[in-house]
């Protein structure tokens, strides 16, 4: 019997519908194909990219040059440009402004066809803590109110280059998404004096049937209301609003959480294409206690379609529970 799941964070309503017969076993393996030929971000060619924003350098190599083991780079074709003001402005009704903010690429690897399932611990952490960096050199530009990074892995995700990488844009705007969901944990929080990602957390470790792993700091789940088959999030045990307040110490457990998920996302499904985005607090914003930072990671295994646009709702032919169990025995 099909069903209807509400997300308590956004009040999205999701289709579970079992009916379509899509078991974990039915999605058709995603061929991994490697392409070779020239990449303008393998070592060597350091010189057809935009100077490095930063570099994590183990033998103290000169900038723009080989030795690095993650650059960070403005993107070559940017979404937004970071010279000049907003100039915010009417015209009749309408709103606009220049489309100023930041547009960065992350380089994580210098081996070409890494994955992150296969990564050293040490890069994967090197990752999460460029994040940081770069989110908190941004933050000093007052023009910038909110920055999204996400990565997309392989080309049905939208990814325009193999080589592994992730983006950061730095926007002048909150975006629509993350302002739904923090009306969503604001509505909570007036109403409970709770963090909504917190209980949500206290009950999926109580009854465990979502869990995908965990250790110490970290876990992460198939969500109750998941919107695609096998989506899961990571999010930290311990309440923090914003990603960049993460204490130093925490990123080697955020890196352990990561590499296993993918591990077990790979092992089940042959290395999906996937997107996976940072849901963190707008820039420069006080301490809130009801936003509570996490990833959200989309195995790109089913297209959305006609309905899906015009109603708003999700399809997922998969339970999450099903998926979680299947992740775990992988």
């Amino acid at each position: 019997m099909p069903e209807l799941r509400k997300d308590p964070v956004s009040g999205r309503w999701v289709i579970v519908s079992t009916d379509r017969g899509r078991r974990p076993t039915s999605f058709a393996v995603m061929e991994r194909k490697l392409t070779g030929g020239f990449c303008p971000l393998c070592p060597g060619n350091e010189d057809k990219t935009p100077p490095e924003i930063m570099a994590y350098r183990p033998d103290c190599s000169s900038p723009n040059t080989p030795g690095w083991t993650l650059r960070v780079v403005s993107n070559k074709f940017p979404a937004l440009r970071i010279e000049g003001n907003l100039d915010k402005r009417a015209e009749g009704i309408y709103d606009k402004m220049n489309g100023i903010g930041a547009h960065e690429v992350i380089i994580e690897s210098p081996n070409h066809s890494e994955l992150l399932s296969t990564m050293p611990l040490k890069n994967i952490e090197d990752i999460l803590r460029a994040y940081r960096e770069r989110i908190i050199d941004l933050s000093r530009d007052k023009r910038f109110r909110y920055i999204s990074i996400f990565r997309n892995q392989g080309e049905r995700a939208g990814a325009s280059l193999e080589h592994p990488h992730s983006q950061l844009i730095a926007l002048p705007v909150v975006p629509k998404r993350p302002l739904e969901e923090f009306a969503g944990a604001k509505s909570y929080f007036d109403y409970k004096e709770r963090c909504i990602y917190c209980d949500i957390i206290e009950q999926e470790l109580t009854e465990r049937e979502r869990i995908v792993g965990e250790n110490a700091e970290y876990f992460s789940l198939a969500p109750f209301a998941s919107r695609f088959p096998f989506e899961i999030w990571i999010l930290p045990k311990r309440h923090l609003s914003a990603f960049e307040q993460n204490p130093d110490w925490k990123y080697t457990f955020l890196a352990e959480i990561f590499s296993d998920t993918f591990q077990k996302l790979d092992r089940a499904l042959a290395c999906p294409p996937y997107n996976y985005m940072l849901h963190t607090a707008p820039l420069n914003s006080p301490n809130s206690e009801y936003n509570h930072w996490h990833f959200e990671i989309i195995p790109r295994l089913t297209r959305i379609a006609g309905f899906e646009w015009g109603s708003g709702f999700y399809i997922n032919p998969t339970p999450p529970e099903e998926a979680a169990k299947f992740l775990r025995e992988s």
